[in-house]
């Protein structure tokens, strides 16, 4: 981390200091951009002799999902830190430029890094005590942050899928068939059996861990009133890009302390509903990126977490899943282009931005390789399935999505057929820029 005196800080971070300072007490020594898709600075500031650690969590801006104001982490981990759950303690809020500043307390992320095994599987049953630990909060303790309990068992079922839904609608640029086919989906197949309702974390299985103990949970912006079975839901998300190993015996080890079983077809519900909470968000984005989005990220994104609830709606409607069988890849007049332009990227320095030009870089020279051959078997399956083959790709969206509208659940199983191999398909393109989503497959929960 670089002394603050050698920083050429922008003058909106420099606005940001003074604020750090007038809110900590003391004064910003030390600054270091934190490289990601959101902005976010770590920083150490000096008070009465020693040094402290704080963090910056800046707000989202052109990339907000425009659900939960920043101003909703910030109020739930208050609640959380008075109920004595280990949550970084919050110094106030940034207006210009947004942000929470925050302690930033000792740990690191990645479950994969534990020392051993049973290191592991410690900070798994923290984490778990601590999931129960939130559960169990009187939900009147979150009435200041203008949180409405669910009225009955449909609307703890959906969770805050409605509000998803809304800001996907009020955003889409663009047919998304598959995004209205599993949307339809959830609504006619909430589980209405499940009656309690609690403050989950939602997008769950974000800590940092030290001592085989979890130091604090992280990243509370889409905690909401919902099923308790939402949490499991969203670490088996979580899993897919920041693997926790097998996760059963968390799962077991809340049940063991909470004496509540597990409900399995309702934790897939909601991971089927959390994982479509992704693409609903992401796909404007892709469709039309602003300046400095990681387009290979968001499009990483966007499939996997579309291809993980087709997995699990497979099971429910029986549908036979089989991957297409993919053409070899080939090349054309341009493709030497493609081949200078990642094999340049590739050679250069590993800063951020280089990085996410490379990773776009080979998504096109994979489309430039096998796009065009993969297109046309995707409109063939979209004739098969319609009775008449589309003239293009955009003309094979807008049909589709006015099908899936009209279509009853007797097209389900064909529907989640055709749209796990179309997937499958884009995924195929994108893999060569996937990184740590190249691989990602649910783990079988063994409960």
């Amino acid at each position: 981390m670089k002394p603050i005196e050698e920083q050429s800080l922008a003058p909106e971070w420099q606005r940001a200091v003074r604020q750090v300072e007038a809110m900590v007490g003391g004064r910003v020594t030390a600054a270091e951009q934190h490289e990601r898709w959101r902005p976010a600075y770590y920083l150490e500031v000096e008070r009465e002799g020693e040094t402290l650690p704080i963090y910056f969590r800046g707000d989202r801006g052109d990339l907000d999902h425009g659900v939960y104001p920043l101003e909703h982490e910030m109020g739930v981990m208050q609640v959380l830190e008075a109920e004595g759950l280990p949550v970084p303690h919050i110094y106030g809020f940034c207006d210009d430029p947004r942000g929470i500043v925050m302690e930033r307390r000792p740990g690191r992320p990645d479950l994969s890094t534990a020392r051993d095994e049973a290191e592991a599987r410690a900070v798994l049953e923290h984490y778990m005590e601590i999931l129960a630990q939130l559960h169990a909060i009187p939900l009147e303790r979150f009435d200041s942050l203008g949180l409405r309990a669910p009225r009955n068992a449909r609307e703890i079922g959906l969770g805050d899928f409605p509000k998803w839904e809304k800001s996907f609608q009020l955003q889409k640029n663009q047919p998304e068939p598959m995004i209205e086919f599993v949307s339809g989906w959830l609504k006619r197949n909430v589980p209405e059996h499940r009656t309690r309702a609690c403050m989950v974390a939602g997008d769950s299985g974000q800590f940092i861990f030290e001592n085989s103990r979890v130091t604090a949970m992280l990243d509370l912006e889409l905690a909401y009133i919902g099923d308790p079975m939402a949490d499991f839901a969203g670490m088996l998300c979580r899993d897919l890009s920041e693997p926790f190993g097998d996760l059963s015996h968390g799962f077991l080890h809340y049940a063991k302390i909470t004496g509540e079983p597990i409900d399995i077809d309702a934790v897939k519900y909601h991971t089927i509903r959390f994982g479509l909470v992704t693409p609903m968000t992401v796909a404007p984005l892709c469709a039309q990126p602003p300046p400095g989005l990681n387009l290979a990220q968001y499009v990483g994104w966007n499939l996997v977490y579309g291809r993980i609830p087709l997995e699990l709606l497979a099971g429910f409607v029986g549908a036979e899943l089989q991957a297409p069988e993919l053409p070899a890849p080939g090349t054309s007049r341009f493709t030497v282009l493609h081949d200078a332009l990642v094999r340049d990227l590739d050679a250069a320095n590993d800063r951020y931005e280089i990085d996410v030009a490379l990773r776009t870089a080979q998504y096109l020279r994979e489309i430039d390789r096998s796009g065009v051959r993969l297109e046309e078997q995707d409109l063939d399956e979209v004739g098969a399935l319609l009775g008449q083959r589309p003239a293009d790709w955009r003309d094979a969206d807008e049909k589709l999505e006015a099908f899936v509208l009209a279509a009853g659940p007797e097209q389900d199983a064909k529907l989640v057929e055709f749209f796990y191999r179309r997937t499958l398909r884009h995924e195929a393109l994108l893999r060569p820029a996937m990184r740590e989503l190249e691989h990602s497959a649910l783990h079988e929960m063994k409960l």
